[in-house]
């Protein structure tokens, strides 16, 4: 199943500071006249302090911040929508992008600290069968400074309180489909003088497309990989997750496998739990199996409800027994507490429409 190409998007006339690497940025300033090493000034005020207004940079002579407007673009998109769940944990931002498309992020707040779920695409080509997004199709892959961008709206929204937040790639689209952008709003979040992210609070998920798996095995940087499996048979997922049709288990599973010991880090084994669909026992059986052969870890996720979209979620005692068929047969397993279904914020439930205010 190839992976289509979408349609370059035009860069603006004022490049977005957003998408700058601090070396892109030196660049940038240097051909415009402008000491390269300002970049940096320009990274501690805007990712460190978290000020965006060049009159309050002190440090900068006047004359260079009465040009920053003119030499990077410093605006963030406008929120169209902001939905909340009652207990206040879960936030879904509807972005509204320069070209008026829609993107949505979500914040989640749990025992372990502050998550951020990024878009990396405006609707998604690979059209899982149970998934929201999918039903979109493919618009556009976002740009590196509409992925930095969803980070400091919700920054902005928690009001900078918590600076040790993690950042998962799962929301709106198949962030390895868009490899570029994605990895350039990596470095720019992970610069010291960026937001200053560890790599392994960031993880990226993947429907399994295995080259750039392998790509990304070579970047020198521990990110955390999500496979995206939901099934343990090739005849299942190439139903479930069809890009599977391409790359199939037997490619898909030695390129996780490579992964992990490459990077020392544990692949997640994402795995959606859909009634009477792969939630049987001999379906727990060959996830432990799978499980037990690469360094990782398995993450349930109860399946949220689509509407128009045929599943159903298991049961609490299908989602009980399967649990309890993979101990102690896997290395470790986790269940997903679902977050943000009732605003439509939960993990396949993205589809850029959210209303609110």
């Amino acid at each position: 199943m190839p992976i289509l190409p979408t349609p370059p998007l035009l860069p603006p006339a004022i490049p977005g500071f957003y998408g700058l690497t601090r070396e892109r940025l030196g660049e940038r300033l240097a051909g415009q006249g402008v000491p390269a090493y300002r970049a940096s000034q320009l990274f501690t005020w805007i990712y460190r302090k978290h000020q965006r207004d060049p009159e309050v940079m002190t440090n900068l002579p006047l004359a260079f911040r009465q040009e920053v407007p003119r030499l990077v673009d410093l605006s963030l998109p406008a929120v169209a929508s902001h939905l909340c769940t009652p207990d206040g944990d879960t936030h879904k931002l509807v972005l509204t992008l320069g070209d008026g498309r829609r993107v949505e992020c979500v914040s989640m707040r749990a025992e372990r600290g502050l998550t951020f779920c990024l878009s990396s695409q405006v609707g998604c080509a690979l059209r899982c069968s149970f998934c929201a997004t999918g039903l979109m199709g493919l618009q556009r892959n976002l740009r590196a400074e509409e992925i930095v961008t969803q980070v400091l709206v919700m920054g902005d929204l928690h009001r900078w309180e918590d600076d040790s937040f993690n950042l998962v790639f799962m929301g709106m689209g198949e962030p390895l489909a868009n490899y570029d952008a994605v990895m350039d709003a990596v470095r720019i979040l992970h610069d010291p003088l960026g937001l200053n992210l560890g790599a392994r609070r960031i993880t990226i998920s993947t429907c399994g497309l295995v080259p750039q798996i392998e790509r990304l095995a070579g970047e020198g940087l521990a990110l955390g990989l999500a496979l995206s499996l939901h099934a343990t048979t090739d005849e299942l997922r190439d139903t479930l997750v069809p890009v599977n049709r391409r790359w199939p288990l037997r490619e898909l599973l030695p390129a996780a496998q490579a992964y992990g010991l490459r990077t020392g880090r544990r692949v997640t084994l994402e795995y959606t739990l859909i009634a009477d669909v792969n939630d049987s026992p001999e379906d727990a059986d060959r996830l432990a199996a799978i499980a037990r052969d690469l360094p990782s870890k398995i993450n349930l996720i109860p399946y949220n409800p689509v509407p128009g979209l045929p599943y159903r979620r298991p049961t609490p005692e299908a989602l009980q027994a399967f649990v309890e068929r993979l101990y102690p047969r896997a290395p470790a397993v986790t269940l997903r507490q679902t977050q943000g279904g009732e605003i439509w914020a939960a993990c396949g439930q993205l589809a850029g429409l959210g209303e609110g205010s």
